[in-house]
């Protein structure tokens, strides 16, 4: 088992928490730098489309992993953030403002949902973030002369210096936008108001108690959330080239919630794994149709059944998700034979200010 020495107060907030975290993340850039080396263009297209997920589920991680909102309707900042940003590269914006303008904008009014929501928790916050996706859906369909209705949007090709639509130029785009997103999300966690959030999602009470206000970082929480994942969807939009209405559902919504869940709430990591599973989820169902009885693999909602089954299995049997069971895999290695199976035993604690309810 590895014990860090602490000798100065730096080490805790510092990115890397000891040498050998600075050897593993060095190998993995080393790998997703040469991945362009080795890979076709399909699978570059894949990894991009990874990145983009991991983008917009850190932006969700920090509303519902780090402050304890729970969202069924990001998917309509995703696609607030694709339509701006294909809208403004239309009147002629240059490609960084033009993403950054959509990112801004999704940032903007997920600060003006987060005021109404502030009295609702629980399902009724997912509920009405939900409604706030079907409104979003509505005005997409039917404000013709912005969003083409459901005729769609076709969205230029980026272009800064070369051009970004290229499968190794925005793969290595959308490498970037990921890298400096964890990197803002990283300082953004270890700052007072990171650790408002965490506060307000452990106890309301006690957050209050302590002096944070929470309308201010909840709604911030919702301001910085959606800005993520309105620069998720900025670069989403040039992943599918062209934009409707009808690609940014429901099932939109509960994927990215999905993603954070198996992949692990309350962690960073966990987006990653969530976002590869929930990024290669589709083509392996895809191949799993060609090999399963037709009766079984032409039923039409398949994949969204697929999801919602694998969203309960992990809620039931492993609720720390996938970077979870990855800690308690290399905690046993650590430990043995000391390993003790109760260590991780599943308890119910409240605390002493959360019995007054």
């Amino acid at each position: 088992m590895r014990f860090i020495r602490k000798t100065h107060y730096n080490q805790d907030i510092d990115l890397f928490a000891h040498n050998g975290q600075r050897i593993w993340y060095g190998l993995l850039g080393f790998a997703v730098l040469a991945a362009p080396l080795v890979l076709d263009r399909f699978y570059l297209g894949e990894l991009a489309q990874v990145y983009i997920f991991a983008i917009a589920g850190i932006g969700l991680m920090l509303l519902v992993g780090y402050t304890g909102l729970v969202s069924l309707g990001h998917a309509a900042f995703l696609a607030i953030g694709a339509y701006a940003h294909a809208y403004f590269l239309n009147l002629g914006w240059p490609f960084p403002a033009a993403l950054a303008g959509a990112t801004v904008l999704s940032g903007l009014v997920g600060g003006l949902v987060g005021v109404p929501a502030l009295r609702m928790t629980g399902i009724y916050l997912a509920v009405a973030t939900l409604a706030f996706a079907v409104i979003i859906e509505q005005v997409l369909s039917h404000w013709v002369s912005v969003t083409g209705g459901f005729q769609g949007m076709p969205v230029p090709r980026a272009e800064l210096l070369a051009d970004l639509g290229a499968p190794v130029a925005f793969y290595f785009l959308c490498l970037l936008a990921l890298v400096l997103s964890m990197v803002v999300a990283l300082n953004i966690l270890r700052s007072p108001t990171g650790r408002a959030m965490v506060a307000v999602r452990d106890s309301e009470t006690s957050a209050r108690s302590m002096g944070i206000n929470l309308a201010y970082t909840k709604t911030l929480a919702f301001a910085l959330s959606a800005a993520f994942t309105g620069l998720a969807g900025g670069l989403y939009s040039h992943k599918i080239g062209y934009l409707a209405p009808d690609g940014f559902t429901i099932i939109t919504s509960i994927q990215l919630l999905l993603m954070v869940v198996v992949g692990g709430l309350g962690s960073l990591h966990g987006v990653i794994f969530g976002a590869i599973f929930i990024g290669l989820l589709p083509q392996g169902i895809a191949m799993l149709r060609d090999v399963m009885p037709p009766a079984i693999g032409q039923i039409p909602g398949l994949e969204p059944g697929v999801f919602g089954m694998i969203l309960v299995a992990f809620l039931i049997y492993e609720p720390l998700g996938i970077y979870g069971r990855w800690i308690k895999i290399r905690l046993y290695f650590e430990e043995f034979p000391l390993y003790r199976r109760a260590t991780y035993k599943r308890q119910k604690s409240y605390l002493k200010t959360e019995r007054l309810r």
